[in-house]
């Protein structure tokens, strides 16, 4: 039975974002514990009235501090690049830098005024709000593996294993030289670089999967784009013997570009959203 578009965008979903999607927070405490004793160390300076005098002081002794600089501008990593006065300068955040450039570093990045004015009481917590600010730059990434997880899940609970009879992030070449399949109608003759989310392995059938959440209410260009790629996907895969692409996509933001959604739901036999996948579609599909 031909299913309904517009009922099934209906039971599309505004998230599936879980209590760690917002903010790794082990993530978070592990990176401040690596620096928590020379933040310590460098805690001595706030409210300093010599900060230039008492900050040299307190590198020569206790060089291992000058790690944690960077972290302080939240950037990752020991190295900074600047454009002072049309001059290219790399500032490497180890034991070796000059104390005049890290001095003078400090002082025109605005660190000097940070530590001795009090605007901040404590490195420690100032450099956890850091880490937690950084770390929401990484939510894309976990929206991603959310819905990863999911399917990953519902493919459990369908009876497949791991690496037994389902594989996750599989190259077009390592499905073709496992199964002896000839994939090149996808590949363009082996010159594309494609990898699929899940590949399912059954008796009769290899299942290639794609999987996304788009949340939210707008996704412009993107998504237009995303749906056309995997039409073209789904007509290249259609010719190969035992092969089926499978979309499983959800997410409101895709009301904003539903009429390429259409299309690629009209003609794609195996596109499935997550209340399907609650109902036991794989149980079904994947035979």
């Amino acid at each position: 039975m031909k299913r309904d578009f517009k009922e099934w965008l209906s039971q599309f979903r505004v998230s599936i974002s879980n209590y760690a999607y917002y903010v790794d927070f082990a993530k978070v405490y592990n990176n401040v514990d690596n620096a928590k004793v020379e933040l310590n160390i460098l805690n001595s300076l706030v409210g300093s009235k010599n900060i230039r005098q008492d900050f040299l002081a307190l590198v020569g002794k206790y060089p291992e501090t000058i790690k944690c600089i960077p972290i302080l501008l939240a950037v990752r990593g020991q190295e900074i690049r600047v454009n002072d006065e049309n001059k290219d300068l790399n500032f490497v955040f180890t034991k070796d830098l000059d104390v005049n450039c890290l001095s003078e570093f400090m002082e025109k990045s605005g660190l000097f005024e940070l530590i001795s004015n009090r605007i901040i009481n404590n490195l420690v917590d100032y450099v956890l709000g850091v880490e937690v600010g950084l770390d929401s730059n990484g939510r894309k990434n976990r929206g991603g593996h959310l819905m990863e997880d999911v399917v990953e899940n519902h493919l459990i609970n369908a009876g497949f294993k791991r690496d037994e009879n389902y594989f996750k992030e599989m190259y077009l070449q390592d499905i073709e030289k496992r199964w002896n399949v000839d994939l090149s109608a996808l590949s363009n003759n082996g010159k594309a670089k494609k990898r699929f989310d899940f590949v399912v392995k059954t008796n009769n059938c290899i299942y290639a999967m794609e999987t996304n959440f788009y949340g939210g209410f707008g996704g412009g260009s993107k998504l237009n784009e995303t749906a056309r790629s995997y039409k073209m996907l789904a007509q290249e895969a259609q010719d190969i013997q035992n092969f089926k692409f499978v979309w499983i996509t959800d997410g409101t933001a895709w009301r904003s570009a539903r009429n390429n959604l259409e299309e690629t739901f009209d003609i794609m036999d195996n596109m499935y959203n997550l209340k399907e996948l609650e109902e036991g579609v794989f149980k079904q599909i994947l035979v």
